[in-house]
């Protein structure tokens, strides 16, 4: 065998070798950026799913909270006889009707068995009554359950055979002033539309599961592994997460976490990732407990699909390709134009697989120069994956911040989005010796805006008023609803001329121009000028006392305080 031959041989070895180790680093570098973004993707997927089912449900819950503190319902059930009781109280029941996402309510008493209800249709809008709940039924278990639990809340999603519809249900159990239980009223929003909107839409590779407090399922975008009735059926015969996996030990170990993580939050991460292999792949699985309805979300990433290495694979394969090729011609100078540049490739690739974008490729002439170009594609692709994972992460970020800041109902920044306004302007004014304004404002007889009209017009007042206040203040100032019928203003900069008028204008505002109901709505506010360096808390709280003496003195009225 001749030298050249032998020559030839070692750098086909040589270069088979290196080929093998391209190939083997891009695998491993490729698999290790797909995990670790995989699982800050599924982080932030399952926080996105949990915030779109959240954000309607909430709402409903509390409207099925607030139905089941009405004392119109409660004087009807304790008085059904009562002359002009139950008009009222279907007058009540319309009134919340019009006002849940369905449009529709059911009501059902525990003394009487009867069962109301009304659909989006207003089918049963002159005799709501539907029928009576018996014990001995098993479609009717559901009810007796709950009362014998006295759970106070329940999501569940279950079919009504009596009404053929099938809904995921939101209970609330209705009490008398000493606690006990009168029966039930809620609302159901229809499956097909809530798993058309919150479950399956259509995001390639991603799959959202919602399960119950044992772990089984209430929303999937295939109806035939939702668990129905699900309080009523015993342990062992219910539909659970684990049925979603290939392998069981997969299942056992999913089921075991979520146990963990609903009987012990604060010892367990609030959200938990892990593998499991679905429909013969791997897949990546976020899961958090919602412990505000109790359920949990649960994500299935397939990352064949969201982040597939298979896009990589033509850049890996040209570059082993061009390695072959370049056999005949590297052998006499093999060290020169072959061995340092694979060095020095080798360590960019090692560099980019740590995360540097700024790795160095060498120089190279003839077929190497075209290998390190394709690398340098290979490396791009790899850095334009990445930013489009952060821009994802971002994007996903700042949508969970804004849900976080903004209430729903007014538009206006919320108690966590003013605070941290306050935070920065104080902040401000002790950097720069200004001061700035605080303004409370509270609706009078809020209360009675509820009782005598309904929640309804309560609603429209606290939005007329949010309204004022959004486009009767400067571009610079903040205004936010504090919680219930109260709202905040915060004045920067300002002068207490500026406050005194400000707040003035405000008051006499809203008393002349809000409409809500029958008559106007008036309100007594509380303001005070907070200097510079001066505490946020004792500020605030002046400015509340001066609400306070405000109220006391007949409301419809402004007091202003300043630091002693």
């Amino acid at each position: 065998m001749s030298l050249k031959l032998r020559f030839m041989l070692v750098a086909a070895a040589l270069i088979l070798g290196a080929s093998l180790l391209a190939w083997y680093s891009f695998q491993y570098m490729a698999e290790r950026i797909v995990e670790q973004w995989g699982r800050r993707v599924a982080e932030v997927q399952v926080q996105y799913d949990s915030a779109r089912l959240l954000q309607p449900l909430q709402r409903e819950i509390a409207l099925a909270q607030q139905m089941a503190n009405s004392q119109v319902l409660r004087n009807w059930i304790l008085d059904p006889d009562g002359p002009g009781l139950e008009a009222q109280a279907f007058d009540e029941m319309e009134s919340f009707r019009r006002n849940f996402r369905g449009n529709n309510y059911f009501v059902a008493l525990r003394e009487s068995g009867g069962y109301y209800h009304n659909n989006a249709d207003n089918a049963y809008g002159d005799d709501p009554f539907r029928y009576t709940l018996r014990a001995n039924r098993p479609a009717d278990a559901w009810f007796y359950q709950l009362i014998e639990e006295g759970r106070d809340f329940h999501l569940n999603v279950n079919p009504d055979v009596e009404l053929g519809v099938t809904k995921l249900w939101i209970d609330v159990l209705i009490r008398d002033e000493s606690g006990e239980i009168l029966g039930m009223v809620g609302t159901g929003i229809d499956l097909e539309t809530i798993l058309a909107q919150i479950v399956d839409i259509d995001q390639q590779g991603i799959t959202t599961v919602f399960a119950d407090y044992n772990g089984a399922i209430q929303l999937f975008r295939d109806p035939r592994f939702i668990d129905f009735a699900s309080l009523v059926k015993p342990e062992g015969q219910k539909r659970t997460v684990d049925l979603l996996f290939d392998l069981s030990r997969d299942g056992e170990r999913i089921l075991e976490r979520m146990g963990r993580m609903r009987d012990h939050p604060l010892e367990n991460p609030r959200i938990y990732t892990d593998f499991v292999t679905v429909d013969g792949k791997r897949h990546l699985v976020g899961i958090a407990f919602l412990s505000s309805i109790g359920w949990f979300e649960v994500t299935l990433l397939d990352l064949d699909e969201v982040m597939p290495v298979s896009s990589f694979a033509p850049a890996i394969g040209m570059l082993v390709a061009f390695m072959l090729v370049t056999l005949l011609l590297f052998y006499w100078v093999l060290r020169r134009l072959l061995l340092n540049p694979m060095a020095a490739l080798e360590r960019a690739m090692v560099g980019l697989r740590q995360g540097r974008r700024d790795v160095a490729l060498p120089r190279g002439v003839g077929e190497m120069g075209g290998l390190i170009t394709h690398f340098r594609d290979m490396a791009s692709e790899v850095i334009r994956h990445t930013d489009e994972l952060e821009e994802q992460v971002k994007v996903r970020t700042e949508q969970l911040e804004q849900l976080a800041r903004v209430d729903m109902l007014t538009g206006l920044l919320n108690r966590r989005g003013m605070t941290q306004q306050l935070e920065e302007q104080a902040a401000r004014a002790t950097r720069e010796g200004t001061c700035f304004g605080l303004v409370w404002v509270d609706l009078d007889r809020f209360k009675e805006i509820n009782d005598t009209r309904g929640h309804a017009a309560g609603d429209r007042a606290l939005c007329e008023v949010a309204e004022l206040l959004r486009t009767g203040l400067r571009p610079y100032d903040h205004a936010a609803r504090w919680g219930g019928d109260e709202f905040l203003v915060l004045l920067t900069p300002c002068k207490r001329d500026d406050l005194v008028a400000i707040a003035s204008r405000v008051c006499d505002e809203i008393a002349d121009k809000t409409r809500a109901g029958q008559g106007g709505i008036t309100v007594s506010v509380g303001a005070s000028l907070v200097q510079p360096g001066e505490d946020l808390y004792e500020a605030l709280q002046r400015a509340d006392d001066a609400l306070y003496r405000a109220k006391e003195s007949g409301r419809n009225r402004l007091v202003v305080t300043e630091a002693e």
